[in-house]
């Protein structure tokens, strides 16, 4: 009894001294955060009126609903009636978003960039989520010199945003930011390259970007500049060729191929291997879309996805999908044909790859607010036999959505998708709501009304832990 109860006693002096030793090694740290729960995805739009980036978290509940939507920490107070919101993409999770004047660059035009807050782990075939921190702004740059910028592009992961008026584009690589950067930093790697005027529009394949011009003068009207990309910037371009048709405006590359949108069809070339070649050695190839009344068929963005290029073009019932598998020697267009309301025109599309039907495809018919047309979107199965290649592309659904509000280039629905692809979240402008819809079925799971216009939307990350 007496070793027990030493034992005993002794047992009680180590916890007591083992507790006040750890209360004094820790009582200086801070409490573990208790994590906050799950998301499925995050979720930011553009908010037209007050001119901010919002943002919400798409919890993982039963069903899915979202967080109360906030503006991001930081973002810049901007003047309603003299900017504008423009294109935005992510990568490494960091968004850019564009912002425009209405001074052609002369008030206070340029960028914005936001940490998105969330933190991508890959593990091979698949990633792990973390909701580590609120978005917040990292660097800005808005002044007089920055050309209103009105499209930005994400080619390899690199940002490329297009300085309409002075002539160029601005590159940032996300990726090389480091995580002790700072605003001025982060501000000095942003490149300035010569390339393109007027209303650009930009495809940058490897080191070499072909930027578009939009010029009334006859000498410049077809012009595409080649310009060498780099870290560093580049005051000069390499050299220029001709389109086949004037009117520019859409580029992109896909599979050693470059596509142009001119006024008449579509225009590609074989990307040159050196930006060191003779501008007539180029050979430039029309696709032609058709006509349209009188005048030629044409389009006005592209859309890439697995070595394909998909666009819209016409308008009400003569709309059509088109797709173009870029990676065969002479590309040719497979036509979708959409059954568009005659005051309503195809908008999109956006797509999503699901593991149990491949990649789908939503075009919304969209239209003005005052106007009366269904409020739809059509869906289509892009490769249902799954072998890669779309030729076997085809309509399976039209499911009714919220109401869009067109007015110029704004009010059009815009959609996003968690990481895994099983949910999709759509923009309603002319109702004021997000929607959550299922992709496996295409049904509506859940709503949030805002209490603003829901403009332009991105998403990042997929399900993991909030952790703050």
């Amino acid at each position: 009894m007496r070793f027990t109860k030493t034992r005993f006693l002794a047992a009680i002096f180590l916890c007591s001294f083992l507790g006040s030793t750890a209360t004094t090694l820790f009582a200086s740290e801070p409490a573990t955060t208790v994590p906050a729960g799950r998301a499925i995805t995050r979720v930011f739009i553009q908010d037209p009126d007050k001119l901010t980036l919002m943002w919400a978290d798409l919890l993982a509940q039963e069903p899915p609903t979202f967080s109360a939507a906030k503006p991001v920490e930081g973002f810049p107070q901007l003047d309603p009636d003299r900017q504008s919101l423009v294109q935005m993409s992510i990568s490494a999770g960091k968004i850019m978003v564009g912002v425009r004047d209405d001074e052609d660059g002369q008030f206070q035009s340029g960028w914005v960039l936001v940490d998105s807050g969330v933190e991508e782990e890959e593990h091979g075939d698949h990633s792990h989520w973390y909701y580590n921190s609120a978005p917040k702004v990292i660097a800005s740059r808005l002044d007089a010199s920055q050309g209103n910028p009105a499209h930005l592009y994400c080619y390899d992961g690199v940002f490329y945003l297009a300085n309409d008026r002075i002539g160029g584009f601005t590159r940032l690589d996300p990726k090389a930011i480091g995580g002790d950067a700072d605003a001025a930093s982060i501000d000095a790697m942003a490149a300035f390259h010569t390339g393109g005027n007027g209303h650009i529009t930009l495809a940058v394949a490897g080191d070499l970007a072909f930027s578009t011009w939009m010029s009334r003068e006859e000498a410049n009207a077809k012009r595409v500049d080649v310009t060498a990309v780099s870290a560093a910037g580049a005051k000069e371009i390499a050299y220029s060729f001709d389109a086949l048709s004037g009117g520019l405006h859409g580029a992109t590359y896909q599979a050693g191929k470059v596509f142009f949108a001119p006024a008449n069809g579509i225009n590609w070339i074989s990307v040159p291997k050196t930006s060191k070649v003779k501008p007539e050695s180029l050979v430039v190839h029309h696709i032609d879309l058709g006509v349209d009344g009188e005048k030629p068929r044409r389009t006005g963005a592209f859309t890439t996805h697995d070595g394909h290029v998909l666009f819209t073009s016409g308008s009400g019932e003569s709309s059509f999908l088109g797709i173009i598998d870029a990676r065969i020697e002479t590309p040719e267009v497979n036509r979708i044909e959409l059954k568009v309301d005659a005051k309503s025109r195809a908008h999109g599309p956006a797509i999503v790859r699901t593991r149990t039907q491949g990649p789908i495809a939503f075009l919304f018919h969209d239209h003005a607010k005052d106007v009366d047309a269904p409020n739809v979107a059509t869906v289509i199965h892009l490769d249902p036999n799954r072998d890669g290649s779309f030729t076997d592309a085809k309509v399976v659904s039209e499911i009714e959505v919220g109401a869009s509000q067109v007015e110029g280039h704004g009010g059009h629905h815009d959609m996003v998708f968690d990481a895994a692809g099983r949910l999709g979240v759509i923009a309603n402008p002319g109702n004021r709501v997000l929607e959550i819809i299922s992709t496996s079925d295409l049904k509506s799971i859940g709503r949030m009304e805002t209490s603003f216009v829901p403009a332009r939307l991105l998403s990042v990350g997929g399900r993991g832990p909030i952790r703050h």
